[in-house]
């Protein structure tokens, strides 16, 4: 069967979209995006009766990291992360601060993930796509789906349904964010699932077509 996502929802009062993605058979778990609910995500994992194994990060803003610290700590799985997000991370708790909020200081960051990487869970993998642009270190992962799994592009704060990550805050960059869509999103199949950072899911063919920034149709912005 291979892995295959259990479930997304969105946590914390930004509504980042965390995701459950598990190999059914050995019941190992990928936790992408944990945000800032240690409680909602604790509760999912053990209401489906799964072990993580690691804990991937879109980047290094606090609405997807917030809790890595401590679920790390609880769950033995280790914190990935794109190494060009380390200054962010590094200072997650000044990124609270600014919305009003105490955050843990931020753990250890097991593991640097790179473009084309594979992360193992179980018998198969999500593969690493660098993305830079929203945050230098920004990266997706991509479930290629196996048997009648559908394949999954977790897209983080890179592209969204009809629109685009950011690009005014610390390391953004508009040429860089396009780059990245066009170059590495939209070269893969069409079927796959977006699935963003916030907001609804879409197909890589619909925004390929219809996103007013980065589509087909888009009016060039760089």
């Amino acid at each position: 069967m291979g892995l295959v996502l259990v479930e997304s929802f969105p946590v914390g009062p930004l509504g980042c979209n965390f995701s459950l993605v598990a190999d059914e058979e050995s019941k190992e778990a990928l936790l992408v995006d944990p945000g800032d609910d240690l409680d909602a995500v604790l509760e999912c994992v053990a209401r489906n009766g799964l072990k993580p194994v690691a804990l991937l990060h879109t980047h290094a803003h606090f609405d997807h990291i917030g809790v890595s610290a401590r679920l790390s700590s609880i769950t033995g799985a280790p914190i990935l992360l794109h190494e060009k997000d380390v200054p962010l991370y590094e200072n997650l708790r000044m990124q609270g601060s600014f919305f009003g909020m105490e955050l843990d200081a931020p753990g250890t960051v097991h593991r640097f993930v790179s473009h084309g990487d594979r992360i193992a869970c179980g018998k198969s993998a999500l593969e690493v796509v660098h993305t830079p642009g929203h945050t230098p270190g920004s990266v997706c992962f991509h479930l290629a789906g196996e048997g009648t799994a559908k394949p999954v592009l977790f897209s983080g704060d890179t592209l969204f349904r009809r629109s685009i990550g950011r690009t005014d805050l610390w390391g953004g960059s508009l040429p860089e964010i396009l780059a990245s869509i066009r170059e590495r999103l939209f070269t893969l199949p069409g079927d796959v699932l977006v699935l963003p950072g916030h907001g609804d899911t879409t197909t890589v063919a619909e925004e390929a077509r219809l996103n007013p920034f980065a589509g087909s149709r888009a009016v060039p912005l760089v």
